[in-house]
């Protein structure tokens, strides 16, 4: 084809994803993918046949822009009983494409040209770009290696006038980090008299460990009125591909994201919604989600015994982070990289998450794996 017009990038320093260039290269090497965040173990039968029957019931055209009505009855159920936050099923619960479609568009929605976003670093890919898409500014703060805890002084420090959003994230990807109750008291109180919205990214929340609580900003009065809380299906009931998410939010907020995600996507895949909708009124053991993904973690744990690679705290999500310092202090792309094809096993450099910080000698592993995976990866780690 001859050439064409060449147009003016709005992301002229955004390449391909880390996450699917990993991908790539696992399958062109024959690697164990424990880069990309997602299992390699279907969801639940239940749950598939569901599907199936809701696909042959008629329910196969477009649903309502917010979602269908049973689905978000269900959600402010589940998000009251437990949270014991009241959400307006009508107007303050919107169903999305996934929880990256869900970030994009409250980002949209809420960021005006020149606003500045206080963004947590290490930070997950998708958020930078869309706060530089809706003309933001981001405004870093770094969670400090090796524990990742916030310092909530240099949060204090990055707040100013032009402050239009606080994005966190917990359980926090690719840390592993969870908020506490001692967390939130200081996000209330450093926001307290300001007209800062918070956007909570919380799609890890049944992914929490050693008998902590997820702190929902839900939880939380004063936050839960300015906060627009994002979760996602695909991360607890391991179905990553069917790309539903959900946003609850105060009515005012809620209608600025819905009137962004109406020319986004406008409605979500109708019959697994449906699906969804059933499955959540029959009952959800969550904690049941939670020790499955502890066992996950604390195997793979146990399987690097005797490894270099070092286990950082994982509280949260299923990321594990290991420390390679033992071995080398080389880049963490370049380790990635050797990792990959010379031992066989993917992984995800920490470089990817961070902007202005440079990056310490970790690399991020994903265990929602079978276990038979897990065993094959740890053996070839343990070689490294």
């Amino acid at each position: 084809m001859n050439a064409g017009v060449s147009p003016r990038s709005r992301l002229p320093d955004v390449g391909v994803s880390i996450f699917a260039v990993m991908t790539r290269l696992a399958n062109e090497h024959g690697a164990i993918n424990l880069s990309q965040g997602f299992p390699d173990f279907d969801c639940a039968p239940e749950l598939v046949t569901l599907v199936r029957e809701w696909l042959g019931r008629g329910q196969n055209q477009y649903a309502p822009m917010a979602g269908v009505p049973a689905l978000r009855v269900g959600l402010a159920r589940t998000i009251a009983s437990l949270y014991g936050a009241q959400y307006d099923p009508d107007s303050e619960i919107t169903v999305t494409a996934g929880a990256t479609e869900a970030l994009f568009a409250a980002i949209t929605a809420l960021v005006h040209p020149g606003d500045e976003v206080v963004l947590f670093e290490p930070c997950y890919d998708s958020y930078v770009p869309a706060v530089q898409l809706a003309g933001g500014v981001p405004v870093f703060v770094t969670l400090r290696y090796p524990d990742y805890a916030i310092d909530w002084d240099e949060v204090r420090r990055a707040l100013t006038a032009r402050t239009r959003l606080v994005l966190v994230n917990s359980p926090h990807n690719p840390t592993g980090m969870v908020l506490g109750e001692a967390d939130l008291r200081q996000l209330a109180g450093l926001l307290d008299g300001t007209d800062v919205i918070v956007l909570s990214d919380e799609v890890y929340e049944h992914l929490v460990f050693d008998g902590r609580r997820h702190e929902s900003l839900a939880r939380v009065p004063a936050l839960a009125a300015r906060t627009a809380v994002i979760s996602s299906f695909g991360k607890t009931f391991h179905a990553t591909g069917w790309k539903v998410g959900y946003v609850a939010a105060p009515a005012a907020i809620t209608t600025e994201i819905q009137r962004v995600h109406q020319f986004v996507t406008f409605a979500v895949n109708t019959p697994i919604q449906y699906a969804y909708a059933e499955f959540l009124e029959r009952g959800v053991a969550f904690d049941e989600v939670t020790r499955f993904y502890q066992g996950k973690r604390d195997r793979f744990i146990a399987l690097l015994d005797g490894s270099r690679l070092r286990p950082l705290g994982c509280f949260g999500t299923y990321f594990q982070l290991l420390d390679y310092s033992g071995i080398t202090r080389d880049k963490d792309t370049d380790v990635a990289m050797w990792i990959l094809k010379e031992h066989g096993v993917a992984s995800i450099p920490t470089s990817a998450f961070l902007y202005r910080s440079d990056s310490p000698p970790v690399l991020r592993f994903c265990f929602a794996k079978k276990d038979e995976t897990l065993e094959r990866a740890a053996e070839r780690l343990r070689q490294v």
